[in-house]
């Protein structure tokens, strides 16, 4: 994943049973990082956290948009 970038991984969760719809990942870092797809369980999550990664679990109930809009606002502001 490229530095300062963000990126949706709802195509990339495989398991059913996984609790949430979509991953929001966001790289703040100034290093490339690479993530490993596609999702399986929810370890994945930890495990990205652990590499310097934002992750950001959106539910059924969640409001996709306004997540994703506001994470890159966020990472807007460290970009400039």
């Amino acid at each position: 994943m490229q530095p300062k970038h963000m990126v949706s991984l709802g195509g990339y969760i495989v398991e059913t049973q996984f609790p949430y719809r979509n991953l929001i990942v966001i790289n703040k870092t100034s290093e490339p990082i690479k993530i490993e797809i596609p999702v399986f369980d929810e370890s994945w999550i930890e495990e990205h956290r652990e590499l310097g990664l934002e992750v950001i679990p959106v539910s059924k109930e969640d409001n996709y948009l306004k997540m994703w809009k506001r994470a890159h606002a966020e990472l807007d502001k460290i970009r400039n």
